[in-house]
């Protein structure tokens, strides 16, 4: 298990390794702890994740992340089991920390315009345990029209409502709703990623408020990808995460 601040990421194989790359510390006259974004569109992009993290739970810690090719990896957790991330264009000093999102999101949108440098905040770094998945060695599974994923959250959506729940049975998120195959590679995507990449608007026109597909353009698709140890789920504007429990072999349903 790895915290903030261990610039840990798991490989391909599971195992936990060192990410920390060739990346020079980037102090500056601020002080040890600086997030500086390349422009107020990722500043504004960044702004809309944390929003998004810190309506499925207020108290919403996010882990960024300096990449080895000079971008900033943002992750958070789901509350799904499932990991939620984006890549902006900036750094940050330390090379990775935790901090509270909202608190962050509320920083950022401080002034006139989204900020661009700032102090990103309090460390957090003792919230977080556990690796994050790697940057790279995916296999591309398959492309699947993004409208098909919105509408199965729909449609659980639906059924958890149905039945009273406060939230989505555990029964409900661990069901397979989509079996996906390519490239020698076969994964099943289980309703908790789909309900994940809903609830943090990755898909675009799928609804701010709500769940929808009436807005999804019919050629939007997400891409699904995997490791041995992780499948991944890339739409416009971020990527959601499972850990894989066990090699599938399952063909595409559409």
């Amino acid at each position: 298990m790895s915290s903030c601040g261990s610039g840990n990421v798991s490989d391909d194989s599971g195992n936990v390794s060192d990410d920390s790359g060739d990346v020079t510390d980037g102090t500056t006259a601020h002080g040890e702890r600086l997030l500086r974004l390349a422009g107020v569109d990722d500043s504004a992009d960044l702004a809309a994740f944390l929003a998004r993290a810190a309506r499925l739970d207020e108290a919403a810690v996010v882990r960024l992340r300096r990449r080895g090719d000079g971008l900033l990896g943002v992750w958070t957790r789901t509350g799904f089991e499932v990991l939620a991330g984006r890549v902006v264009r900036g750094t940050v000093t330390p090379a990775d920390t935790c901090v509270a999102a909202e608190s962050l999101r509320a920083a950022l949108l401080a002034g006139a315009a989204p900020r661009t440098e700032l102090d990103p905040g309090w460390a957090m770094d003792s919230a977080w345990r556990g690796a994050l998945p790697p940057d790279e060695g995916y296999v591309h599974v398959d492309d699947v029209p993004a409208r098909v994923l919105v509408e199965l959250a729909q449609r659980g959506v639906a059924l958890t409502r149905e039945h009273g729940a406060q939230g989505p049975p555990a029964s409900l998120l661990a069901q397979e709703v989509l079996e996906v195959s390519g490239a020698g590679t076969a994964v099943g995507v289980p309703m908790r990623m789909v309900f994940a990449l809903g609830a943090m608007g990755f898909v675009p026109g799928a609804g701010r408020e709500s769940v929808d597909s009436a807005g999804i353009d019919p050629a939007e698709v997400v891409r699904v990808r995997a490791t041995p140890t992780w499948t991944r789920i890339d739409a416009r504007y971020g990527s959601v995460y499972l850990r894989r429990a066990g090699e599938l072999g399952l063909s595409v349903v559409r």
